[in-house]
Parts: C-alpha cells; sequence; structure tokens
C-alpha cells in the first residue's frame, strides 16, 4: 500500500514538473520570441452547434506576456447577455519558471458592459483585471459558454495581431448536418494549415506562426493575416430563425424579420415633412430637406439590447426620443423620406476607416455598421445618418469605397459605395508673400478642399480660434517666428468644398549672410513625409487615401536683390504618383512657383516599399528648395 501511495505521489510530482517545465518561458522557441510581446503557447476551441438554438464553445488559451506592451494579448474574457451564458470561467497565472503564483475563480471576474460608450446596452463582459508582478509571466484560461443564437460563430484569427506569435492554435467544430456548416480560409501560406474533416466535425490546426511587427503602410490585418470565416446556411438571431444561401434572398430575409414594421411615424411628424419638402421639385431636393431635418432633431448614442444589435428602434420611438443608433437613426430617415414620397434602401456595410468589404462569396451575418442608400437615376447617394456635421450626400472616410448590402424586400444585392480616387481628394491653393532686405515675411494664402481632404477639415469650422491657432501653427512649423496675423475658415456644405483663408508673418525667415539672402520658396506646402527605411520589409504597402494638390503662389523680392540661383523646374514621375515644380521669374523682383502633387492609393508589393520611400524622399528634398539672392 504504502509503495502503491509513493508511485502515485512520484507519478503527480512528475507531471506536475512537467506542466511547469511546459509553461517555463525558458522553453520557448528563439524565433517566437523575435518581434514579439507575446507568445501564444495554445489557443484551443472546441464548438459544438446541435442545433439552430445551442452552440457551446469551450476555450482553453495559454499566453505567455513577456513585457507591458503585450498586456492586450491576456485576452481572458467572454461575452454575455440574455441569449448568452457563462458556464464556467478560471485563469491561472504562473511565474516565469512555471510556477502557479495565482488562481482566478468566475468570481473573481470583473464584469463591465460591452460598449463603454452605449447607453443602452444588456451586453456585458466578464474580464481578468491583473496587474503582474514581474514579467514574463504566464496566463493558463479557461472556459464555457452556451449561447441560443448560432448566426454568428467567431471568426478565427490564429495571427492575433502585430507583435504576438502563435505556438499552437487548434479549433474543432461539430455541428448538426441539417444547418448546412460552411467555412472559407484567407491569407494562408501553402503548408500552414492542418485540415481534417471527418463526419461532422471540422479540425484546423496552426502551429510556429512568428510575430510580425507593424510597419509603416501596411495593410490591415484582414487582409494579409490568416483566418478563416465560418457560417451556418440555417440560423437562429435572439429568437429568429433565418438562411444565408444567397444575398439576395439573405437580404430579404433582413427586410422582411427586421425592418418590416420598424417605420411608422406619428401622423403630426408625417404631414410636418410633407410641408417642409412641398415646395422640393425632386427627390433629391426633398432627401436633402430630410436629412438636415432629421440631423437637427437626434444624435447618436449606441443601442444593443437583444436583437437590437441587428434590428433598429421603432421610427417612432426615435422621433420622440431625440436618438438613437445607426440602425435606428438610418431607419428613422428612410421612414421620414418615405413619409415625403422619396424611396431609400437601408445599407448593411463595414464602417472602418481601414476599408474592409462585405465578403462577396461568403453569405452570412457580416457588418457592424448601416447607412441610406437614396437611388437617383442610375447612381445612389449615401447618406451617413449618425452625424450632425455631415453635409447631404458626403460619405467621408468611414465608409466610403467599399461593398454594402442594399436591403429590399425584394432583389437585395451587394453594391460598392462612393469611390474617393486622387484626383476627388483635392487640395488646390493660391497666394502670396514678399521677402523684405531683413528677411521677414509677410504672405497670405488661399485653400480650398475637396474630397477626403475636405473631409479631414470639415470640422475646422467649429473649432475655436485658439485652437486653430495652435493648429495652424503646427501645419506651418516650417515657419520659425510665426504669427497668424488671420485664420479664416468656411465650410462650403453644398459643395462639399472647405476654404482656408491665411494670412501670416514672421522675422528672420529668409537667412542673411553677408550680401546674400536665402529661403526656402515652398512656404505654405512643404511635405516633410519620409517613410522609415527596413533593411528587411515582409509586408506590401497599402496607400489607402489618394490625394491631389496644386499650389500656385507668387513670391516679392526685396528691391535692391536680383536672383543669384533658383531650383530647376522638376518632374518626378512614378506608379504611386507624380510630383512636378516650376519656377518662373515673371519680373525682375517678383517669381511665381508652381507645384503639383499626386498620390495615388492602392495595394502594392513589398519591393515597392523602398521605391515609394525613395520617391517620397525626393519630394521632401525638393519641397526644401531654395532661393538664393544677392544685393546689387
Amino acid at each position: 500500500m504504502l509503495l502503491r501511495i509513493s508511485v502515485l505521489l512520484l507519478f503527480l510530482v512528475q507531471q506536475n514538473l512537467y506542466s511547469q517545465d511546459n509553461l517555463s518561458t525558458l522553453t520557448l522557441p528563439e524565433a517566437l520570441n523575435e518581434n514579439a510581446n507575446a507568445v501564444v503557447r495554445l489557443d484551443e476551441k472546441i464548438i459544438k452547434i446541435s442545433s439552430k438554438k445551442s452552440m457551446t464553445i469551450e476555450t482553453k488559451r495559454i499566453v505567455t506576456i513577456l513585457n507591458e506592451y503585450g498586456m492586450g494579448y491576456i485576452d481572458a474574457a467572454e461575452f454575455f447577455d440574455n441569449s448568452t451564458r457563462i458556464k464556467s470561467i478560471e485563469a491561472i497565472i504562473y511565474n516565469s519558471f512555471g510556477k502557479e503564483i495565482k488562481k482566478i475563480k468566475k468570481k473573481d471576474f470583473k464584469e463591465r458592459s460591452v460598449s463603454q460608450g452605449s447607453i443602452i446596452t444588456d451586453n456585458r463582459l466578464l474580464y481578468l483585471d491583473y496587474t503582474p508582478v514581474q514579467y514574463p509571466f504566464t496566463v493558463v484560461f479557461t472556459s464555457e459558454t452556451e449561447s441560443s443564437n448560432t448566426a454568428f460563430i467567431p471568426r478565427w484569427m490564429p495571427m492575433e495581431g502585430w507583435y504576438v506569435s502563435t505556438e499552437k492554435a487548434t479549433i474543432r467544430i461539430t455541428s448538426d448536418s441539417d444547418l448546412g456548416f460552411k467555412y472559407k480560409t484567407y491569407n494562408f501560406d501553402e503548408g500552414v494549415l492542418n485540415t481534417t474533416e471527418k463526419g461532422n466535425t471540422l479540425t484546423l490546426s496552426v502551429e510556429n506562426l512568428p510575430a510580425y511587427r507593424h510597419e509603416t503602410y501596411s495593410p490591415s490585418l484582414y487582409k494579409i493575416f490568416p483566418n478563416v470565416l465560418f457560417g451556418l446556411t440555417t440560423f437562429n438571431l435572439e429568437g429568429v430563425e433565418g438562411e444565408a444561401i444567397n444575398w439576395e434572398s439573405f437580404g430579404t430575409w433582413m427586410y422582411n424579420n427586421l425592418l418590416t414594421g420598424t417605420d411608422e411615424l406619428p401622423k403630426e411628424t408625417v404631414t410636418k415633412i410633407q410641408e417642409l419638402t412641398a415646395s422640393a421639385s425632386t427627390p433629391l431636393e426633398k432627401a436633402k430637406i430630410v436629412y438636415e431635418y432629421m440631423q437637427s432633431k437626434t444624435r447618436y448614442i449606441s443601442i444593443q439590447l437583444g436583437i437590437g444589435g441587428w434590428k433598429p428602434m421603432l421610427a417612432k420611438d426615435v422621433d420622440r426620443l431625440g436618438y438613437g443608433d445607426c440602425k435606428a437613426l438610418t431607419n428613422y430617415t428612410k421612414a421620414l423620406l418615405n413619409a415625403a414620397g422619396v424611396e431609400a434602401y437601408y445599407a448593411v456595410i463595414y464602417g472602418d476607416r481601414g476599408k474592409r468589404d462585405i465578403i462577396e462569396d461568403f453569405v452570412s451575418m457580416q457588418g457592424n455598421h448601416v447607412i441610406l442608400a437614396v437611388p437617383d437615376n442610375n447612381e445612389l447617394v449615401w447618406l451617413e445618418c449618425t452625424s450632425q456635421q455631415l453635409p447631404f450626400g458626403f460619405q467621408g472616410n468611414f465608409t466610403d469605397d467599399r461593398s454594402a448590402l442594399l436591403v429590399k424586400p425584394e432583389k437585395s444585392c451587394l453594391v460598392r459605395t462612393s469611390v474617393y480616387n486622387a484626383k476627388n481628394n483635392t487640395q488646390f491653393a493660391t497666394g502670396e508673400y514678399s521677402i523684405t532686405s531683413d528677411g521677414a515675411i509677410a504672405g497670405s494664402i488661399k485653400i480650398t478642399s475637396a474630397g477626403l481632404q475636405y473631409n479631414d477639415k470639415y470640422s475646422y469650422a467649429t473649432t475655436s480660434p485658439d485652437d486653430l491657432d495652435k493648429m495652424y501653427k503646427n501645419r506651418f512649423s516650417n515657419v520659425n517666428n510665426l504669427k497668424l496675423k488671420k485664420a479664416e475658415v468656411k465650410n462650403e456644405i453644398d459643395k462639399h468644398e472647405f476654404i482656408e483663408d491665411i494670412a501670416i508673418e514672421a522675422d528672420g525667415y529668409a537667412n542673411k549672410s553677408g550680401n546674400r539672402i536665402l529661403f526656402e520658396i515652398n512656404v505654405f506646402n512643404q511635405s516633410s513625409v519620409v517613410p522609415q527605411r527596413y533593411r528587411d520589409r515582409k509586408l506590401p504597402m497599402e496607400i489607402r487615401t489618394g490625394f491631389y494638390d496644386t499650389d500656385e503662389v507668387t513670391i516679392q523680392l526685396p528691391e535692391g536683390f536680383t536672383i543669384e540661383a533658383k531650383p530647376d523646374d522638376v518632374t518626378i514621375t512614378d506608379k504611386f504618383g507624380e510630383y512636378k515644380t516650376e519656377y518662373t521669374i515673371v519680373e525682375p523682383n517678383k517669381m511665381l512657383y508652381k507645384r503639383s502633387l499626386i498620390i495615388n492609393d492602392g495595394l502594392y508589393e513589398t519591393a515597392d516599399y523602398e521605391n515609394y520611400r525613395l520617391f517620397r524622399e525626393k519630394i521632401a528634398r525638393n519641397d526644401n528648395a531654395k532661393v538664393v539672392l544677392v544685393k546689387n
């Protein structure tokens, strides 16, 4: 008996030592430490979908946090609401040698609302709030959740972000064969993904994925990191059964189950809208009146209550309360337009400054935002209903150039939103300045911006004078001792243009040396952007927004001086764009400086990055070009 107990104790000690050795940071492969702030030792998910209304997810996650910058990858948390409950949750903390130092039970996890900015929500988060004593340390996290919602099966991203490596990640999904389980993989290099399909069970796994550092102009994670989408052909969303076969029928399902019956308005509001739009001669004029009425009457808040995560508030409630989320405000505007006799479509989209498409060949619940589309002949005019400032028909960079699902009673479809290319995103500047014999400068510039350059600036119209002063001094930081004499801004809402009228002066702008004066000719629009150099860049590059700038500036030179040296005219052309400058002596004491720069947006190969860096370096060098004056 004693021998048996001794053997058992030895076995348990060996098991414990083995566990400690496994969790010791000393055993981490060097390749996984490189560029890493955290290492995911194991991320294992087991998902069982037994019916349209039953999905359980078991998670085991072991992650080593190497330093404070890796804390965001602990990811020891679970969401819950009226449809999802947390059956179990636990975390154990180990030191760098793999020795247990703390155990956190369910009752010790913290709880908060999922969206800190959400006023109305029943979505909650149970999360580990741990302050480390020292680094590195390891967290072993386990949980099990159960949900009646099967519309969303978590996307699998075995590479979770920048500066984190993955030793092993695996996901196993078992589903009822009648539900039409489907999946699609993206961005996996050949031989990386291990796939096993057996009966109704799919198992995917990867091992030893190194960490990637973030590189300037890197594309978004979804475009380059491996990930897998999962879905069901038939599913349940908060008690509503649905089908995801094709986008046309899926959009019809959304219309019938999420929108129908939500657009009723009070009779007084219908009458008011009809009176407001009575004199408008076209549907688009009516739409503009309605949109501006909506902006003046409502404000945005986040609402996440049950199916309210997808189903909008009733239009009559928005009318009464004066607030709503993107779904509610979009649906409310649609109802107002309907009262005015104007057709409009509810559109589901991904709202993000990094362009992200609804994936066309994978029909499922996608998107995180909704906007409104108003047909105008063969075009669609897009309305962002959550902003009180955006002009009618202007999208901006939160929803531009990406696919959206038009939700209709029939013939729903994917369409592309407005595209702002380089020639649409303009900044046209005309101005003048004078240089005195003691090197002082005084001048003015008028700048008109459109497209996404308008998007960058329209908020200036509500900026305080003090903040404008700081902003322009920072913008013209190439001018030492700058004094802002005038800063008048105007938002031309109907034209989608922003006007800046600026006047400056500064002592000592030009350098004096004996009987010569030296100064930089480009005062108002110097580009100092030179991307970082990488010895061994790994990732492709993406220029997300193209633009087109032109400048035309007249320079008055001091009396008694002539031009001894001026830059040569320059033209630099590449696949990334074109840069041109012209320097013309129009009178003995007057020069005309012309500059244009176009940058083309797009996704470029890794090898293109260094050429782009050199292209921007040449531009920065030429923007710093100088004129030399000599005294007669």
